[in-house]
């Protein structure tokens, strides 16, 4: 279903136990609610689930223009408002974990727990230039000319040589996703600088990284983790920036034990 919420039409899906409490899924960069189809098995059972796609990004609005991780968790509440929901579970990866890094210290009401997978809560200086180079990329050569190289980096070597078919459904994501987006989106994360806020948090926490992640490292993971005082942290080996894809089980295992289900 298209919802009007924070002034765009957001593109979400509302699954599972009704009546049940709910677990919001936020997905990463360049993708879109698809990249969590691996986790509704064993959220389904026990709470509702409710998936959307990012400004930009799906079938959810385009806006053009830089984004900023503020404007991104209000869509969050406003989608939340529109639907009648009032507290969720909420679990992000990637700008996904920032924008509930954003939640959890601004509308931390609306916040039962939080899981935040394979994000970080400050952009270093030196990544910065990275972005900068992306998003001048994306504009002038279009998502195929990034696709190869952020697949490189949400798998590990021996995971893409599988080529199983679940890569083929994220290069699609990547590929469709509208540049104007991306590029929306990317803005946002090159102003992350929540690490100075982290100790506000007051919510139970669960911080969850792949252990060969290169963009948003173990480090980064313990650094939130450092900071949340109600938090836990569990590092999957044989898995890089998109864990909950690579290493399925252990995933669905780490927030089954902490959802309690």
């Amino acid at each position: 279903m298209r919802i009007k919420a924070n002034g765009i039409e957001i593109h979400c899906e509302l699954t599972g136990k009704p009546d049940a409490p709910v677990v919001v899924l936020s997905h990463s960069l360049a993708s879109s609610m698809v990249m969590w189809e691996p986790q509704l098995k064993v959220l389904e059972p026990d709470f509702r689930v409710l998936r959307y796609d990012m400004r930009g990004h799906g079938s959810s609005e385009v806006v053009k223009g830089a984004y900023t991780l503020e404007v991104l968790g209000n869509d969050v509440i406003g989608l939340l408002d529109a639907l009648d929901i009032g507290s969720v579970h909420f679990m992000g990866l990637s700008i996904g974990g920032m924008i509930g890094q954003g939640l959890a210290l601004d509308h931390a009401d609306r916040l039962q727990s939080v899981i935040l997978c394979d994000t970080a809560p400050l952009l270093p200086e030196e990544a910065k230039p990275i972005f900068a180079e992306r998003i001048a990329q994306a504009r002038e050569h279009g998502m195929t000319s990034l696709a190869e190289g952020t697949l490189a980096r949400w798998f590990t070597p021996s995971f893409l040589e599988k080529d199983p078919p679940v890569v083929n459904q994220i290069h699609k994501q990547i590929l469709a996703t509208p540049v104007e987006g991306f590029i929306g989106c990317s803005h946002a994360i090159l102003g992350l600088n929540y690490l100075d806020r982290l100790a506000e948090i007051d919510l139970d926490t669960l911080v969850i990284v792949g252990e060969d992640d290169p963009g948003t490292p173990v480090a980064a993971a313990e650094a939130i983790h450092g900071e949340i005082r109600n938090s836990e942290v569990v590092i999957l080996p044989s898995a890089a920036h998109l864990c909950n894809i690579e290493q399925v089980e252990n995933f669905n295992r780490a927030i089954s034990d902490f959802l309690q289900l």
